[in-house]
C-alpha cells in the first residue's frame, strides 16, 4: 500500500509562536519584521524599503491571533486603531526588542496574485534601534538609548 504524499506543513508559524511565547514569558517585547506586498494589510505610510516592523506584544495589540496562515490583530498607529493582517510567509524575522535575540526567515518569492508594492525592493535584514519604538508601539522605548540590538542567526 502506498501512502498518499501530502505536503509537509511549514515550520515557520510554529517557530513564530514559540519565539513569541519565549519573549512574552521572559518579559521581552516581541517584534516582527514583515516583507510588504499587496497581500499584507498594514498602514503603508509606515512601510520603508518594502518592510515594516511591528510590535506584537500583548500591550501593543488587541485580539492577536498567531495562526498557521496569517497573523492578525488590531494596533494603534498615530492613535488610530487599524486591522493588521500578515501572511505568515511574509514574516522575515521575529525577535525581542530589548536584546535582538530571535530568528530570521527567508523573504517570500513574488507571486502573480500578490505583486510587490512599488517601492518594495528587498532590503537586508536589519535590527531596529531600541530607542526608536515601532509605529505600533505605544511608547516604552528605553530612555537614553542603550545601543542597537543585533539579530543573532542560529545555524
Amino acid at each position: 500500500m502506498s501512502r498518499q504524499e501530502s505536503p509537509v506543513p511549514s515550520t515557520r508559524p510554529y517557530l513564530i509562536r514559540a519565539l513569541y511565547e519565549w519573549c512574552s514569558e521572559n518579559g521581552f517585547s516581541p517584534y516582527i519584521a514583515v516583507h510588504v506586498d499587496a497581500s499584507v494589510q498594514v498602514p503603508l505610510e509606515y512601510v520603508k524599503n518594502g518592510e515594516i516592523v511591528l510590535n506584537v506584544s500583548m500591550d501593543a495589540t488587541n485580539g492577536l491571533r498567531l495562526g498557521n496562515e496569517f497573523i492578525e490583530f488590531k494596533a494603534r498607529f498615530g492613535g488610530v486603531a487599524r486591522d493588521i493582517v500578515v501572511p505568515v510567509t511574509h514574516v522575515i524575522a521575529i525577535y525581542a526588542r530589548e536584546n535582538g535575540q530571535g530568528m530570521a526567515f527567508p523573504a517570500p518569492s513574488p507571486t502573480p496574485e500578490a505583486p510587490p508594492v512599488v517601492d518594495s525592493t528587498p532590503a537586508p535584514l536589519r535590527s531596529v534601534p531600541s530607542d526608536s519604538p515601532s509605529p505600533s508601539d505605544d511608547g516604552g522605548g528605553r530612555p537614553g538609548g542603550g545601543g542597537r540590538p543585533q539579530l543573532k542567526r542560529i545555524k
